[in-house]
């Protein structure tokens, strides 16, 4: 049995289907269960829900467990881990002491924590050393920038190249790193779980490369085919730069800020062990690790992180809810219907081609023309069968993503933009035959003229979809009224 914290977050909830497809047995620790709807794999977990600042919550946790992970790592208003609380770490060691947990493994970060300012490099090792001192063997894994869409240093380093063309950095732009691509992270946490040599160890991890963060902002453009001059500005002081993050990247000033006055001091890997270690472990570089993040994006994989922070419940239904995670701007709406899940989902299944997009239809006409004009696909191509969805069908401007019957369609747009959209429809049963109707837009915007068309749209996307759930679920009301009521 191994124990995962930190589920619901950017490791753990890319760890814990590894370790299911690997064979193992998972117990999750949640603080709220109701954070892991949408995940694929929740029904082939143990999910137990503590927290690491109750004791007596852990112990139901640890029972019978070999090896627990701990990723707890939340940071609050002034850029402070909660991780590096004794009461937490202290709390988690002692729970797996007393349990007979047979090892712990951290992932913390890579770094001098006597240099000045370096607050939160040495608050993650901190957390490290209270581990140990619960006695029990620990393996702490110390990385400095993780590539991957999510992760807080490579969305900074994404977002800032995709909407800036002029970038004014600072001299930190100069601080050698050494970036690890996030698959390389979780080969090194998964096979540490058979690597009795790693047991009572700090490893350092990191890429095949040593760069600088003018190289990773450099080699980024390129890849995506944007042209960037980068002015480097000695003036410019870590508080400035939090300041400008906070303005240009879903990233606030307040969580901006520690993180980069980390980013003053390089943190490379200073010897071979874990080489030694993990032989069998091959490195990637930056440019085929920024490709695999990309590539997510591009393939619809993002899809694992949307539902972490968007997940409700009833009785908490917030009408619209516009936001910006893991590199998409979001805007979403839900409304409860007096409706079965049958019905809603045939009415936004049913949308598109000769039946139109029960809203403003003359609108989506007219974005469809505009999209032919300038060589796009347009509306022609209508739909495959006016009734029935499958993955991959073309539908107007939109290709079919994911059909799940009575739950969910999900719609990548196919017409000219400054980046990548999404339009997704969910149905989700609530009590008294009634349901919750989730409408959400996607956009992963490129460049700063995405980034316009977006904000310069969004009015005219409010009133439309807006308009759009409003008359689903009253049609879906109708459908329902139709329908003889169900024999007792």
């Amino acid at each position: 049995m191994i124990l995962v914290t930190g589920a619901t977050g950017y490791i753990g909830g890319r760890l814990v289907p590894r370790l299911l497809d690997a064979g193992y047995d998972v117990r999750v620790l949640v603080r709220d269960p109701a954070r892991l709807a949408g995940r694929p794999w929740r029904d082939r977990v143990e999910i137990v829900e503590g927290d690491v600042q109750d004791l007596a919550s852990l112990r139901p946790a640890m029972e019978g467990v070999s090896t627990a992970f701990y990723f707890i790592r939340s940071q609050n208003d002034n850029g402070n881990s909660d991780d590096s609380s004794p009461t937490g770490a202290t709390h988690f060691g002692q729970a797996a002491s007393e349990s007979g947990v047979g090892r712990i493994i951290y992932l913390g970060a890579l770094g001098d924590p006597t240099k000045k300012h370096a607050d939160l490099v040495r608050a993650q090792q901190k957390t490290g050393e209270i581990l140990r001192e619960s006695g029990l063997p620990v393996t702490e894994f110390q990385a400095s920038v993780i590539v991957g869409s999510g992760s807080l240093a490579f969305e900074m380093i994404r977002y800032l190249t995709e909407r800036v063309p002029v970038l004014v950095c600072p001299n930190w732009v100069k601080t050698r790193v050494q970036p690890i691509a996030i698959r390389n992270v979780l080969e090194y946490l998964e096979q540490s779980l058979v690597t009795p040599e790693s047991e009572n160890q700090i490893l350092q991890i990191g890429g095949s490369e040593v760069l600088s963060y003018e190289d990773m902002l450099r080699r980024y453009a390129k890849l995506r085919d944007l042209r960037r001059l980068l002015i480097i500005l000695p003036v410019l002081t870590p508080r400035l730069s939090s300041y400008w993050v906070h303005w240009i990247t879903p990233v606030p000033a307040s969580i901006a800020r520690p993180l980069i006055d980390g980013f003053r001091y390089d943190a490379t890997v200073g010897n071979d062990m874990v080489r030694r270690i993990f032989p069998n472990i091959r490195l990637l570089n930056y440019e085929l690790s920024v490709r695999l993040a990309l590539a997510n994006l591009d393939s619809g994989e993002v899809e694992t992180t949307w539902n972490d922070a968007l997940a409700t419940t009833q009785g908490d239904i917030q009408p619209v809810v516009l936001t910006s995670q893991e590199g998409m701007l979001i805007e979403q709406r839900q409304r409860v219907v007096d409706a079965p899940l049958s019905a809603v989902f045939n009415t936004f299944s049913r949308l598109g081609g000769d039946r139109g997009w029960a809203y403003m239809n003359w609108t989506w006409n007219v974005r469809g023309a505009f999209d032919r004009l300038i060589g796009g696909v347009g509306m022609r191509r209508g739909r495959r069968d006016p009734d029935t969805l499958r993955v991959g069908d073309a539908l107007d401007f939109w290709r079919v993503e994911a059909v799940e019957q009575d739950h969910l369609i999900r719609l990548r747009a196919e017409m000219k933009v400054p980046g990548d959209a999404w339009l997704q429809f969910e149905a989700t049963p609530l009590a008294d035959s009634k349901t919750r109707l989730t409408q959400t837009a996607y956009f992963a915007s490129k460049g700063l003229g995405g980034l316009a068309y977006w904000y310069v749209l969004y009015p005219i996307h409010g009133v439309i979809f807006s308009g759009m759930i409003r008359e689903l679920s009253e049609e879906a009301e109708r459908i329902a009224s139709r329908q003889p009521a169900a024999r007792v």
